[in-house]
């Protein structure tokens, strides 16, 4: 049998997926990162993105973090968000009309606190589409 680690994704509502995996494959601050069974210990920041765990069946599951922080233990990997989602789970049309008004907000170049939130919401939206896009992709192979 294969070598797993326990994945739990947690957001601030509710726990989003708990179960065995062979890898979990996240964006941090530095870069992606793949957590495999006997990692080191390791906390970190992730930037908001996609979150991949390939299942010891072969099976992969993706998922959609606003952020958060990301914690290695030694047979236990922790995703904290506040907010988490399937990718099958996201709303594209939403995630549209959110980077639309992102992208509305930068160009009226409002004030610094605004142009902040605004960069925040786009790259969340980004992120979402790039999740449901990538999700698409392995749907299809």
């Amino acid at each position: 049998m294969a070598s797993t680690i326990r994945c739990d994704i947690v957001s601030a509502e509710e726990e989003i997926f708990h179960g065995e995996a062979q890898l979990v494959v996240a964006t941090g601050e530095e870069g992606e990162l793949g957590i495999a069974p006997r990692h080191a210990a390791l906390i970190t920041r992730l930037k908001p993105g996609q979150v991949r765990v390939h299942m010891p069946d072969g099976e992969e599951q993706f998922f959609y973090v606003s952020g958060g922080i990301l914690e290695v233990q030694p047979n236990v990997v922790t995703v904290l968000a506040d907010t988490a989602l399937r990718a099958k789970d996201l709303d594209e049309a939403a995630a549209r009309k959110a980077k639309e008004e992102a992208e509305r907000m930068l160009a009226n170049r409002t004030d610094a606190l605004e142009i902040a939130q605004a960069q925040v919401q786009l790259a969340q939206a980004v992120a979402q589409l790039q999740a449901l896009e990538r999700l698409r992709r392995n749907v299809k192979h």
